[in-house]
């Protein structure tokens, strides 16, 4: 992905940050401010520089097996002071992740999408394949080197499912497990639909110029590797008003045609656009998953 490392670690000049302070959102990637250190991923990669934010669970240096999550799009929170928005410090997310830990029984780390939790980028930019796709991809690679990993489960809800299904089809090798919840695919029809239901669209011709810039991994899965290893969950509510149950399915789907192992379940989610999955489900089977089931 044209990652190149910097051999020398910053000057001790360049503080960390405190881990109760507010994260930036949608700021230019600055290398004065992403030190070479735990939770900061620095990417110069040949579309641009890019700085990731990670938080992580205890437990990961060395992890044989360790789960990568994706968040859902934040979008309505991008006009929000960082200040006001909930659980936005390195401190909060850490202790979330150590949660997810708990429950799971195996360490878990958040990498946070471009433009959000103090990673660069702009999150308007969210489904593109340079500004958002390209630099995850990266960042797992950075991650899994330093931490030791041996083996990934990539966990996403929402749009960071969508995240976990682009990384797929970008190559992706080494994937013990891959859960989407909720994932969205196929724009332009989920659109249409969406508008029949009440579900958020944009007009019909602002979303043919949105989906034109977007990378759909709908249309991209013959990319997925070959890895008759590793096991695909896509899990979703089929009254889903947000990502279209029978979009998640047509991915599966292509999937299985493809060779691959990928399996749909439908799950319960709260109304009432019955979307985000009750009871955790996604770590839940992302656990499950990483055992064995």
């Amino acid at each position: 992905m044209g990652v190149a490392l910097l051999a020398a670690p910053l000057s001790q000049a360049h503080a960390l940050m405190p881990p109760e302070a507010p994260l930036p959102w949608s700021q230019p990637a600055s290398r004065a401010d992403c030190p070479d250190a735990d939770g900061y991923l620095w990417l110069p990669l040949d579309t641009g520089d890019v700085c990731l934010r990670y938080f992580a669970s205890a437990g990961l240096q060395g992890a044989d097996t360790a789960i990568v999550y994706f968040t859902g799009d934040r979008d309505r929170l991008l006009n929000t002071p960082p200040a006001q928005i909930p659980a936005n410090t390195a401190q909060a997310q850490t202790a979330a992740m150590d949660a997810f830990a708990r429950q799971a029984g195996l360490p878990v780390v958040m990498l946070a999408r471009p433009g959000t939790y103090g990673s660069s980028g702009d999150h308007r930019l969210r489904r593109r394949l340079v500004e958002e796709f390209v630099p995850l991809a990266a960042g797992v690679d950075l991650l899994q080197r330093r931490h030791g990993i041996r083996h990934l489960v990539l966990w996403g809800h929402s749009g960071g499912a969508t995240a976990v299904a682009a990384l797929l089809t970008l190559g992706r090798q080494g994937v013990r497990c891959a859960v989407m919840t909720s994932p969205a695919f196929d724009y332009l029809e989920r659109w249409r639909m969406n508008r029949t239901v009440g579900g958020p669209a944009p007009s019909v011709a602002r979303g043919q110029v949105l989906a034109r810039a977007m990378y759909d991994p709908l249309a991209h899965v013959a990319g997925v590797a070959a890895d008759p290893a590793r096991a695909v969950h896509v899990m979703g509510d089929p009254r889903d008003k947000v990502t279209p149950f029978v979009l998640q399915a047509e991915f599966v789907q292509a999937l299985q045609a493809a060779g691959h192992r990928a399996q749909m379940h439908q799950a319960q989610a709260a109304p009432p656009m019955f979307h985000n999955l009750r009871e955790q489900a996604g770590l839940r089977q992302a656990a499950a998953c990483a055992r064995g089931g």
